[in-house]
């Protein structure tokens, strides 16, 4: 019996080796295999992949943003809780105003990154919403050289192409002639390299975006501020579909992949 108990369990493990081996090889034969190329098939767009990528992006981060609110947010119920139980012990005397004031400046705290991720959460569409327009953009303009103070319009954007020097370091005089003129900030959305042009390889070193709709009375003013002193500079006023909309004023030269 014990004999006949282990030509069964031989028998078993051999089995079971040349089952393995058989799918080993049927696994190896498919992946060699290619797909057959049809005639429907056609090669996707590199703009149309970073799209793809651009909304996995976003949606992920925003979910990631998604649940850090959701934790702000039970912190807040927390803090004020405390809050409560504090404000009941100094009416008994129980604790000092600084032990108060300690309970108040927590439940500021929390509020403040509850609104601060939501910032944040809104924000995401329009930054990837103007590196992709950006891309979009430098795609039409290759085609098209654009001479020195020559300026073209379409239905998506305004691109003057300014004969004077710019560097970044020039920003001060533009952010300067803003605030004297409407006594107010320079709405500066990113100033130079931003996180999401380093993600999808944008040179955007050498520029800044200004979350002003090119459209609106500040726009005018501002870009004809920028051609009066032959600054180069992009106006976006276009959308793009299924992903966010993004209007902005890209104070530079164009965006150039690395």
């Amino acid at each position: 019996m014990l004999l006949s108990a282990k030509t069964r369990f031989g028998q078993c493990r051999l089995a079971l080796l040349v089952g393995l081996a058989c799918l080993f090889v049927a696994g190896a034969q498919a992946q060699t295999k290619k797909p057959k190329a049809t005639k429907d098939t056609k090669p996707a767009s590199e703009l149309a992949v970073l799209r793809d990528a651009f909304i996995k992006a976003t949606k992920d981060y925003k979910s990631s943003l998604a649940k850090l609110l959701a934790i702000h947010e039970r912190n807040v119920s927390s803090a004020e809780d405390k809050l409560i139980q504090s404000q009941k012990l100094f009416a008994e005397g129980l604790i000092s105003k600084n032990e108060l004031g300690v309970s108040e400046t927590a439940v500021a705290v929390a509020k403040d990154k509850v609104t601060e991720t939501q910032r944040q959460m809104s924000n995401a569409d329009t930054q990837i919403a103007d590196a992709l327009v950006e891309a979009e953009a430098e795609a039409q303009m290759a085609k098209a050289p654009l001479r020195k103070g020559g300026l073209i319009q379409t239905t998506s954007y305004i691109r003057y192409n300014g004969g004077g020097g710019w560097a970044l370091s020039d920003a001060w005089k533009v952010q300067r002639f803003f605030f004297d003129s409407l006594k107010k900030p320079l709405p500066v959305g990113v100033f130079g390299q931003g996180a999401i042009h380093d993600r999808w390889r944008l040179d955007h070193r050498n520029s800044m975006d200004v979350s002003i709709h090119p459209d609106g009375p500040e726009g005018q003013l501002l870009m004809n501020y920028l051609r009066a002193n032959g600054i180069p500079f992009l106006a976006f006023r276009g959308a793009i579909p299924g992903t966010a909309t993004g209007p902005h004023i890209h104070i530079g030269r164009p965006s150039h992949r690395f």
